[in-house]
């Protein structure tokens, strides 16, 4: 059989953020400093979404050969997948009807989040709607295949190290990279971990589950040493939403990571009291080079009315002024456009990200995704139905105190308030241009004050968590990393 993975690069779109619902690029509001980080956001070519990357794996080894295909419909197709973003929801129906059309007899299958939460989108087309973790295919293809075109639930995974490793062969990943988290490259996408157990009521990470699956760090690590070795990967994206919620898996994964034959970078998307300062030291001296925080707003009511537990000032100014002595950039995610918004609100976020001062600020505009409770909440504010304006920076409901327009340019002078500043530069100069550090800039000790060191000068795991031990407990070998059964290579 042979598989096209279909997928399109128009609407500058990401897929594998916001949950699989995708967000696309800052637009650039704001004269010419505006243009200026909108090419920045731009520069980049990101990896194509890991779910695709796993299919592409899972097709191959059930024996059928895999195409992706960019914004064309390609001949001879048995089977085509689509993984639809909220953004690009309209492409991607077009495209299935050609689909249907050129290949009457081929079967489709739409996966993905959106598939998941909004199967009412597709449900006039003749095509499989693959509710749950797509992954499931690879023990479930043929009793899918036998099925007539409708909807299957395929549940979630709980064993993740039971599935091959992604495929990123069929998607030139020579050409990934990530410059803001990244120097080396090509990049690609990770998890040691799914799933989120908060539930912040604007966030679609947890519509399709509310618990957290972990990986075997070593077995990540096989992952990890693999891409390494067949695509030549440099650095490499863990797309855990909490990372770091299982302390010893943590410090297992560094020790693995150290043990690699060559150096790698990666960047982590947590939250700030899941990183503790001897644990950062650990990442670091192992290749962490970016952190990924979502800050969101000073207003802690607010944040409460959401169900995001929110965070004290100084903790967040502390641990942001920590990565940046330790030399890690710190990537931190902003909310405006709430619905009661006003001026001084939206000041107050842009005046709280200059005082913390991270490497990066994304503000984002709140945005009602279909299955959240936010959604729930304001569906009759809601004032554009075109899906392709959810970018993450396009205002979509009617406001309180602010018309979409003023929003707009609200959330563009944030940026542009943010990063055109002597001080911005100042503190982050030796974190954008890491070059700089060989001449002084910047340079500071990477580890904890105080924190012991081992034999190779690298931080020592603090002994109650160490790797080495708990490799000990599990009976596994100690010379290279373990290699858990089912873990293809």
């Amino acid at each position: 059989m042979h598989v096209v993975l279909w997928d399109t690069r128009k609407r500058d779109v990401s897929k594998d953020f916001a949950g699989g619902f995708g967000v696309g690029q800052y637009p650039g509001d704001g004269g010419w400093r505006g243009w200026v980080i909108h090419r920045f956001f731009t520069r980049d070519r990101r990896p194509v979404t890991l779910l695709f990357a796993h299919l592409a794996a899972i097709f191959r080894r059930l024996g059928h050969t895999v195409e992706y295909s960019i914004d064309r419909m390609p001949d001879g197709a048995d089977l085509i997948v689509f993984c639809p973003s909220l953004i690009t929801l309209t492409l991607e129906r077009y495209a299935i009807v050609e689909a249907r059309s050129r290949h009457p007899n081929a079967r489709v299958f739409v996966v993905g989040l959106l598939a998941s939460v909004m199967p009412e989108a597709f449900s006039d087309l003749d095509v499989t709607i693959v509710r749950g973790e797509a992954e499931q295919l690879y023990w479930k293809l043929d009793e899918v295949l036998q099925r007539p075109a409708a909807e299957v639930h395929l549940g979630i995974i709980d064993d993740l190290d039971r599935l091959p490793f992604p495929d990123w062969s069929p998607f030139n990943p020579q050409t990934f990279c990530i410059g803001y988290d990244f120097w080396q490259f090509p990049t690609a996408l990770i998890q040691a971990s799914r799933g989120c157990t908060f539930k912040c009521g604007y966030c679609p990470y947890i519509l399709l589950n509310n618990t957290v699956r972990f990986r075997e760090p070593e077995a990540v690590v096989d992952e990890i040493r693999y891409g390494i070795k067949r695509w030549s990967f440099r650095s490499f994206k863990f797309r855990d939403p909490l990372f770091g919620l299982s302390r010893p898996r943590v410090y297992r994964l560094a020790e693995s990571i150290g043990r690699l034959p060559r150096k790698i970078q990666f960047s982590i998307e947590t939250r700030t009291e899941l990183m503790p300062p001897e644990m950062l030291s650990v990442l670091k001296s192992v290749g962490l080079t970016s952190v990924t925080i979502g800050i969101e707003t000073p207003d802690k009511s607010r944040l409460e009315r959401y169900q995001r537990l929110a965070l004290s000032e100084d903790r967040q100014g502390e641990f942001i002024n920590l990565c940046r002595k330790m030399g890690i950039r710190t990537v931190a995610g902003f909310l405006v456009g709430f619905p009661d918004d006003t001026d001084e609100s939206i000041s107050r976020v842009e005046l709280y990200a200059r005082r913390l001062n991270p490497t990066y600020a994304n503000f984002n505009v709140v945005t009602p995704y279909p299955g959240t409770k936010f959604y729930a909440e304001n569906r009759d504010r809601i004032a554009e139905a075109d899906f392709s304006r959810y970018s993450s920076y396009t205002p979509v409901l009617n406001y309180d105190n602010l018309t979409p327009e003023e929003l707009t340019k609200l959330n563009g002078r944030s940026f542009n308030h943010f990063y055109f500043r002597w001080e911005y530069l100042r503190d982050n100069a030796h974190l954008l241009w890491p070059a700089l550090q060989r001449f002084g800039w910047g340079r500071r000790s990477s580890a904890v004050p105080g924190s012991a060191r081992s034999d190779n000068g690298h931080p020592a795991v603090p002994r109650p968590l160490s790797g080495l031990e708990m490799l000990n407990r599990k009976g596994l070998r100690q010379d290279t990393p373990h290699r858990p059964r089912m873990v293809s290579k």
